[in-house]
């Protein structure tokens, strides 16, 4: 049996240990409303997070492009890039899926065959941690762009409300429209 046969058979139990993994990066009260509620509406974090991990998961078995993994990836990251982690701690579930399939297909990788298609898996998700980074810094880029931007228009208004400026501002700013940032 090949390596993606058997994580495909055993994706239920990769993604739920997965997704326990992302949520205990959250402190406790969190951890419970994202564990507990099922309501995709009440929680968009906790629906958004298992989507990803499943998209992600399918993008590293079937050795996806960088566009797709990145389309799948950007949404969980945004979340995070938000939230108060560090690069490293907004990233560190990532490197995580090794340790769960190791576990989960231990007694399989013994196989040479196997144990091959295992570097070539470990390999992917690697190169799936430093996609995870980039967009990581390119949301965190994006967020303190707004800020920037919101700030030199809030301090414009007050100037020109104190009557220090009269001219308008250059029409090419713009002061607020988001542009996604894992597209770079």
């Amino acid at each position: 049996m090949s390596l993606a046969k058997s994580l495909e058979k055993k994706k239920p139990a990769i993604i739920n240990r997965w997704f326990n993994l992302v949520v205990e990066t959250y402190p406790p009260d969190t951890r419970r409303f994202i564990k507990n509620q099922k309501d995709p509406f009440s929680n968009p974090v906790g629906q958004t997070t298992r989507q990803g991990l499943i998209e992600l998961l399918t993008d590293t078995i079937e050795k996806s492009d960088r566009k797709t993994i990145v389309a799948h990836l950007d949404p969980i990251i945004r979340i995070r890039a938000v939230q108060d982690f560090s690069p490293s701690k907004a990233v560190a579930f990532i490197p995580d899926l090794k340790k769960i399939v190791r576990e989960l297909v231990e007694n399989e990788l013994y196989a040479k065959e196997m144990f091959d298609q295992w570097f070539e898996f470990e390999h992917r998700v690697d190169a799936l941690t430093l996609v995870a980074f980039d967009v990581f810094v390119s949301c965190r880029e994006k967020i303190y762009e707004l800020k920037t931007q919101f700030e030199k228009k809030h301090v414009y208004k007050a100037f020109s409300r104190a009557g220090l400026i009269n001219e308008e501002p250059d029409n090419g700013q713009d002061f607020g429209s988001p542009q996604g940032c894992g597209n770079k």
